[in-house]
């Protein structure tokens, strides 16, 4: 856990933007694979462990927003739970440790909601994730399933998303720590790769890696030569001369803060030539996407830059035709790159995003594009010194995509299919890292990971 008083200074932080009723945070349970006992690794829900950070399950919080009372609901190990789990420490010291000094069994929890109700009083909560989440909502403020979403207090929404998207020096740190497993991770991987081999050996040497260290996956990892797939989590082909694999991993921090990188890597060794310009232009677009991030600059207005770049050097490759502006504000180029630049990065690889995208990534005077590619773009707003994100441009041939469009004479203006069509087979490719905002631009996060093609090369020749 964080020092005392971080958690003591958020929670304060929420009260003096949100200044009445209650505000209701329930942590996570353990989520049964197959039976009561044999459960996933347990994640404590983010938002909870930002106020309180304490990572156990079976929890809820009670901030009250007038009188300043911090209450956690939860009850300590049983001696059944001691014999087959070992000695835990009690609930009330880890809340000490949180500067929460009121503990109370869950079950007084019923009560103090429908006391808080009686008198009037608006209990706030967030838009729940998990199924288990949702109905114990509603079974604790009296409302079917159904209604639950319906009920999420959008105020408290607003005001965690604003102290959560700003992150401290004690967040930034902990960022950096996941980062250096994840170089860890992809070096090992790159090492793996080779002629011969199978996806789930790369997959096998960064779980490797994650279990020296202790840590979690922060999402499930793409390791694939289906790069065409964007989250392809079938780890069963067999790597191919002349095969790119786009690894998008990354590791989770002692405190649950998440990283995301992604790398493309040539199972030969090298890129050959039509490879190499592709991914050139890439690491082109993406560090005039990081260059581009800045206080004040809509993130939209980055994505737009690098797709211009793009889109410029692929009419310069015969793939698009007519002007870039006009590719570009047509979506046209979306057939090859149809998702956003990238996206927030916290407590959640995609932080925060359970309480809807557009309440993360926009704002009103940023409204979420309607047209495809742009539309998937998770983060549009203007950025603040403080923020973390990610910035990842990919080039993708989908076949099913480029023959839907085809079939459909979409923008054949301005793109030539017979040549996309070339490059069918290809794949994809992708590049990402995470960068802070700072007062002047944006920094790169973490140990640099192989990522010009001469790095990449040279790493995994070693």
């Amino acid at each position: 856990m964080f020092a005392e008083s971080i958690y003591v200074a958020r929670r304060k932080a929420l009260r003096e933007r949100l200044r009445s009723g209650i505000a209701l945070m329930p942590g996570n349970v353990d989520a049964p694979i197959n039976f009561a006992h044999n459960v996933h690794p347990f994640r404590q829900d983010a938002t909870f462990r930002y106020f309180f950070g304490i990572n156990r399950p079976g929890l809820a919080a009670w901030l009250d927003l007038e009188s300043g009372e911090d209450i956690v609901f939860g009850d300590d190990a049983t001696l059944d739970d001691e014999i087959w789990l070992g000695k835990t420490p009690s609930l009330a010291s880890e809340c000490e440790r949180a500067g929460c000094r009121t503990v109370r069994g869950y079950a007084a929890l019923q009560a103090a909601l429908d006391h808080a109700r009686r008198d009037g009083r608006t209990v706030h909560f967030l838009p729940p994730y998990r199924a288990a989440t949702t109905l114990e909502i509603g079974r604790l403020i009296g409302c079917t399933p159904q209604e639950v979403a319906t009920r999420a207090s959008a105020a408290l929404i607003d005001a965690v998303v604003a102290l959560r998207e700003l992150k401290g020096a004690e967040e930034i740190a902990q960022i950096e720590s996941a980062l250096a497993v994840t170089d860890a991770m992809h070096r090992a991987a790159m090492r793996a790769v080779r002629p011969g081999a199978g996806e789930r050996e790369g997959l096998a040497r960064m779980h490797e890696v994650l279990a020296q260290h202790g840590v979690l996956e922060a999402y499930q990892s793409v390791f694939t030569k289906r790069g065409d797939i964007l989250h392809n989590f079938n780890y069963g082909g067999r790597l191919e001369p002349g095969d790119l694999v786009v690894n998008d991993s990354g590791a989770t921090s002692p405190l649950g803060y998440a990283s995301d990188i992604t790398r493309t890597l040539p199972v030969s060794g090298r890129f050959n030539a039509r490879q190499t310009e592709l991914y050139t232009l890439l690491l082109e677009a993406q560090d005039i996407g990081i260059r581009g991030s800045r206080p004040g600059v809509r993130y939209a207005d980055v994505h737009r830059a690098a797709v211009t770049h793009l889109a410029d050097g692929m009419v310069q490759m015969g793939i698009f035709k007519g002007s870039v502006s006009d590719v570009v504000s047509s979506g046209a180029y979306a057939v090859v790159f149809p998702h956003g630049l990238g996206h927030q990065l916290g407590l959640d690889v995609h932080d925060m995003e359970s309480y809807g995208e557009d309440r993360v990534g926009y704002d009103a005077q940023t409204p979420r594009s309607a047209q495809f590619g742009l539309r998937s773009l998770r983060m549009g707003k203007p950025l603040k010194e403080g923020m973390v994100l990610t910035v990842e441009p990919g080039i993708y041939f989908i076949e099913a995509l480029i023959e839907r469009w085809a079939a459909e004479k979409r923008h054949e203006g301005l793109i030539d299919y017979a040549k996309l069509r070339t490059y069918v087979g290809l794949g994809g490719m992708r590049v990402e890292d995470e960068i802070e905002i700072t007062a002047t631009g944006a920094r790169v996060m973490g140990r640099p990971t192989p990522k010009t093609v001469s790095e990449i090369e040279a790493a995994m020749a070693d």
